[in-house]
């Protein structure tokens, strides 16, 4: 059997021709361009997951600036205003934290007058502990006030913060206060009774 006359040969064929090679072309090249985006998250951290209809916590803030104590203060503002002191200038910050606690139970039981913590607070909390209302633990009964454990972290140089226990009739109640350096003495400038 023999092939049909145009599929034979192709040079028998008239009208074939040999093919030319086409024109070579560039290749094409895939480029990946980064999109720009958040920076990468750090694994470390822990994943905060948010839940539609309610509010996240903060976190809690970092203690508030303290002053520079390596610039140099003009010779006209040396006498005016409180000036804040270093760590390695005040007095051991448990005994003032204690002290401060136990003289501001008292003062609140009604054994001492309140006008005795002036030397130890700041202005504007004299005013709100002469103002404000007594827990009722400190001022009925007749038992002794303990403080039995007093705690003090000092997260920046001239702050302290201190944590204590008191006891009465049995039962426990906390005590926080902030005490900052100023004057060379410890002041207290926060204050709240659980």
């Amino acid at each position: 059997m023999s092939a049909p006359p145009h599929l034979a040969h192709p040079a028998a064929h008239p009208a074939a021709q040999p093919v030319a090679p086409a024109p070579s072309r560039p290749r094409l090249q895939l480029v990946v361009v980064r999109t720009p985006g958040p920076p990468p998250v750090d694994e470390r951290e822990p994943v905060r997951l948010l839940v539609p209809g309610r509010r996240t916590r903060r976190p809690a803030p970092p203690p508030g600036p303290r002053p520079r104590l390596d610039v140099p203060v003009a010779a006209e503002d040396a006498g005016f205003g409180p000036t804040w002191t270093r760590r390695a200038d005040l007095p051991d910050a448990q005994a003032a934290g204690r002290r401060l606690v136990t003289l501001t139970l008292e003062a609140f039981a009604g054994r001492r007058p309140v006008a005795q913590l002036r030397p130890l607070v700041t202005p504007g909390l004299f005013a709100a502990l002469s103002e404000r209302r007594r827990p009722g633990w400190c001022t009925e009964g007749t038992a002794p006030l303990l403080v039995s454990s007093v705690r003090v972290s000092e997260p920046v140089d001239g702050v302290a913060e201190v944590s204590a226990v008191a006891r009465r009739s049995g039962r426990a109640h906390a005590v926080a206060a902030r005490l900052e350096g100023i004057d060379g003495r410890w002041r207290c400038t926060a204050l709240q009774i659980g």
